[in-house]
């Protein structure tokens, strides 16, 4: 009877909670891991350099192909558009068949996360292996956590609510970043690594418990009539026998690439988010720079910290506010009027120059939340595009996490060119190469084998104006590609509706088949 009535209650929780409690799970760790990984093997472990960039270079090639990978291998049998014989699936079973895939990548990734902190093989084999394992079980969980919100819900404002508890939840997991600088020492790793085991165990433990609650709201929903227990979409009542195993009228990867080849909104919308995820990692690379070289003198070591680690929790925060306006509104008119907001800010801090640090320390701060959280809204994009691809080409099931690995596919290389153009438009207008300095350490990490020392103090005014002009310019050309390839996306208005008007008719028609036969 006692532990009736805690679990009475977690069973009474809202199907969009315990969907988004699941960001809770991957935000505790990967905040962590992009903070101290560097730093753990470089001045923990003494990696070797060369040891370090093979593992970098090998993570880089792993990264860009693992999305379409498991995308493919998990949706390939969705992509035929012929009615197929024999066993097939329902709608409430593929569903099902992700959250299982949670319940086991979850953990996996809690314990491939933890094999960081504790050596168990050379460093720079180990390096490679967890930063393999590691991206793996991510991709896996992301894949499967994002295709749900296209999967269980359909509507623009029942995604939205599911995606308003994710970012709610992520803006809770972020808070261990501030956690883990009372747990960092260098010299002495045990408290680190206790710190982790918890955070590992935690999310673990969260992943099991939320794919198995998700898992018994879905199997309620097909034995209850109206699905009371599914309140995110009544589709999943529904019967839909969709493809079942490899027959002669499969897709071929060629042909699933010619198809998106003519999908004219995916093609505008991976160019958009291309340079969307440049400006993520370009703030994200080039934010401790911004503040050693244009906020040093006006604000404090703690300061600077401070605004580090806000950084990570106000994307999540100021989402709370922007989902309730893409209810309202949609998303095409709110991530359009960020664009115009970061290219009127970016103008505004050019015209006012380097020597205000109010305005400076606002601008650096509200650039980098407000494209972290665009970088949240085009989730939801995503799931519409799921939408038309399933209408376009006559699907039988969406292929929810194979068109979102394919996004990540085309759009993961600006992670790379956003340090590089960076440092070489750096280099190019001041004559500065930060290779050839002592890097500014950023809070809780460091970069690896800082060069000769800085250069003498007669450089530093070109420098600043430097990265004055780089943090104001990059914005401003970021905001006038993304209006152009923005106006051209039509997946909005009118089209949206009649888009979704159709996949909901095709999902009945696929179900009055099924109880015809």
């Amino acid at each position: 009877m006692r532990l009736g009535g805690p679990w009475a209650w977690l069973l009474g929780l809202p199907t969009a909670v315990v969907y988004g409690s699941l960001a809770l799970f991957v935000s505790v760790l990967h905040n962590v891991f992009l903070l101290y990984y560097v730093d753990t093997f470089v001045s923990v472990y003494k990696i070797d350099k060369a040891a370090f960039w093979v593992g970098e270079t090998v993570f880089l090639l792993w990264n860009s192909l693992n999305d379409p990978l498991f995308g493919w291998l998990s949706d390939r049998q969705f992509l035929s558009s012929q009615p197929r014989s024999g066993a097939g699936l329902s709608s409430r079973a593929v569903v099902l068949a992700r959250v299982r895939a949670l319940g086991w990548h979850g953990p996996l990734l809690a314990l491939s996360f933890l094999a960081f902190w504790v050596p168990w093989a050379p460093a720079g084999l180990q390096f490679l292996l967890c930063l393999c394992l590691y991206d793996g079980f991510l991709t896996l969980v992301d894949l499967h956590h994002h295709a749900l919100l296209a999967d269980l819900a359909l509507s623009a404002h029942d995604r939205t609510h599911l995606n308003f508890y994710c970012s709610l939840f992520s803006a809770a997991g972020s808070l261990s970043v501030f956690a883990s600088y009372a747990f960092w020492n260098k010299e002495d790793f045990s408290s680190f690594r206790a710190f982790c085991l918890a955070l590992a165990t935690g999310s673990g433990l969260g992943f099991v418990g939320a794919a198995r609650l998700l898992r018994r709201r879905v199997e309620a929903a097909g034995r209850e009539p109206g699905c009371p227990a599914m309140a995110v979409n009544d589709g999943l009542c529904e019967e839909e026998l969709l493809v079942g195993g490899e027959e002669a009228g499969s897709i071929t990867l060629g042909q699933y690439l010619q198809q998106l080849a003519r999908h004219r909104n995916f093609l505008w919308f991976v160019g958009m988010d291309l340079v969307q995820v440049f400006h993520c990692h370009f703030n994200s690379n080039f934010f401790p720079l911004f503040l050693e070289h244009l906020l040093s003198d006006h604000i404090s070591l703690s300061t600077g910290s401070f605004l580090l680690g806000i950084s990570y929790v106000a994307p999540h925060l100021n989402n709370l506010y922007f989902l309730p306006l893409c209810r309202r509104w949609g998303v095409y008119a709110v991530v359009r009027g960020l664009f115009l907001l970061k290219l009127g800010l970016s103008l505004l801090m050019l015209l006012a120059g380097p020597d205000h640090p109010g305005l400076l320390c606002l601008f650096i701060a509200s650039n980098r939340v407000f494209t972290e959280g665009t970088c949240k809204l085009l989730t939801l994009v995503v799931t519409d595009l799921v939408d038309e691809d399933l209408v376009l080409n006559h699907r039988k099931q969406a292929a929810s996490a194979l068109l979102f690995g394919m996004v990540a596919l085309v759009t993961k290389p600006g992670q790379t060119f956003a340090p590089l153009l960076g440092t070489w438009l750096l280099c190019f207008y001041t004559g500065h190469d930060l290779f050839q300095q002592h890097p500014p350490a950023p809070v809780g990490s460091a970069q690896p084998w800082p060069e000769p020392p800085a250069p003498p103090p007669a450089q530093a005014p070109p420098l600043r104006q430097g990265c004055f002009y780089l943090l104001v310019l990059v914005p401003i050309a970021c905001a006038l590609l993304q209006l152009f390839t923005w106006s051209q996306f039509t997946l909005h208005g009118r089209r949206l509706h009649m888009v979704k008007a159709q996949r909901q008719s095709l999902s009945r028609a696929q179900t009055l088949d099924v109880k015809m036969v």
